[in-house]
């Protein structure tokens, strides 16, 4: 799961990456121990691992309702601005070319708050039947 994680794992300036052949540059978008709202990334312990990468397109208005996560998830802006509420917290918003670490078991809720589609892809590492999201 962290050789997936690594691929994953992202920050805003650009790498060579003397591990693999040619000319690949790698422009790692996030780089970062805590989540969004300062927790500390912390990797479960499945008994079976799953990853699941999503891309979760937002028309306008739309929000995903409250929820939390209980697993690690990662998100990239493709395309718009998503706004998140995070129950504590002050709103946030991110614009297409971000990327966040989403909070961990805290309440929060993404909304497209535009007049075009958001577009995120999202990556979950959760296993063990453990569900994406937990409605409020």
């Amino acid at each position: 799961m962290r050789t997936i994680l690594t691929l994953l794992i992202f920050i805003s300036t650009t790498v060579h990456a003397q591990q693999y052949a040619g000319k690949l540059k790698i422009e790692k978008l996030v780089d970062t121990t805590v989540n969004s709202i300062g927790q500390k990334i912390v990797y479960p312990q499945f008994k079976d691992a799953k990853v699941t990468m999503a891309k979760i397109t937002f028309p306008p208005g739309e929000t995903t309702g409250w929820h939390k996560h209980l697993i690690p998830v990662f998100s990239y802006v493709l395309q718009g601005t998503l706004t998140v509420e995070i129950e504590g917290h002050q709103p946030a918003e991110y614009k297409e070319g971000t990327s966040f670490v989403e909070s961990y078991d805290t309440y929060h809720k993404g909304t497209n708050k535009g007049t075009t589609d958001v577009v995120l892809f999202v990556v979950y590492l959760g296993g063990d039947g453990q569900p994406l999201a937990v409605k409020k």
